[in-house]
């Protein structure tokens, strides 16, 4: 079986590489948290920096916070990979910054995959992840064991790039729909009802939904401890919206979803859940949303 190097233990790569080690794959790891990189060495991991992973792993996979730093090391990696090896990675980034990823390494034949990732950080603990790929079939085929050990589906898109166009509408759907509940729990509040009621009733109906499932008794609870934060959806919209101008694409919602955001942060819910996106409906609405209500 290939050898695996994976960059990024963060909030969804520790849990993945676990379920990688589960599954029996040869994995080194790195990353900035040297605690993080201990903890995978102490079931099982091998620990490399990034010339050393490059020259001996045969898929290169990371998951980083923005991408300026997955080109910055992939960029650092291409001297030290050789012909037939395949970087995947499974950030969140434009489609023109993976099809810059995947030319730049074809000057050196080796294989890129952009393969971002839906499910959040219980998916990833589940190791029951959405994976969505870009790139070649060879490469996304040499790629199933390490999918199997971490998602329960995977579907290659098409070339490069398609797995972030993909992983962008994803992004935006959800965060639309973020804000569709929020925006109506808030409502529930306002006109007297119970909020979680109004949730037990709807969630099996047609607005029932994953976001509505997972976060409306967050809403409800205000509970804003982070899965996924503000930071990092505001950074993908952001994503959505500029290759959307490129391409010319109107996407009124979503814009408006950004400035939604853009509040939050002035607020400070820059590091809280998405969840947090009910307190922008609270602040306009007056009213605070909680389980309970004068008509409950």
């Amino acid at each position: 079986m290939s050898k695996v190097g994976f960059v990024g233990l963060g909030i969804m790569g520790k849990p993945m590489c676990k379920h990688m080690l589960e599954a029996g794959i040869d994995l080194t790891v790195t990353d900035l948290n040297k605690a993080l990189v201990d903890e995978m060495v102490s079931l099982g991991a091998k620990s490399a920096g990034y010339e050393e992973m490059a020259k001996a792993c045969d898929i290169v996979m990371m998951i980083l916070p923005n991408a300026s730093i997955s080109r910055s090391v992939i960029e650092e990696m291409k001297p030290f990979l050789a012909p037939g090896k395949i970087v995947v990675d499974m950030s969140s980034v434009t489609p023109g910054d993976s099809k810059a990823c995947y030319e730049s390494l074809k000057e050196v034949g080796v294989k890129f995959v952009d393969s971002p990732i839906s499910g959040g950080e219980n998916g990833a603990i589940a190791g029951t992840l959405a994976i969505m790929c870009g790139g070649d079939q060879d490469a996304f085929d040499a790629l199933e064991f390490v999918f199997k050990a971490i998602g329960s589906s995977w579907l290659l898109i098409g070339g490069p790039g398609a797995g972030s166009v993909c992983k962008l509408v994803n992004q935006a759907i959800v965060n639309i729909n973020l804000c569709a509940v929020g925006e109506s729990l808030t409502f529930a509040e306002k006109a007297g009802v119970d909020p979680m009621k109004v949730f037990e009733a709807i969630k099996g109906g047609l607005a029932g939904s994953e976001v509505l499932r997972t976060k409306a008794p967050m809403m409800c609870e205000r509970n804003f401890v982070p899965g996924g934060t503000i930071l990092v959806n505001r950074k993908d919209v952001k994503n959505v919206l500029a290759t959307a101008h490129e391409i010319e694409c109107p996407m009124p919602f979503t814009a408006q979803v950004y400035e939604v955001q853009n509040a939050l942060v002035v607020d400070g819910h820059l590091k809280d859940d998405q969840s947090s996106y009910v307190t922008f409906f609270e602040r306009l609405a007056g009213v605070t949303v909680h389980t309970g209500g004068e008509n409950a």
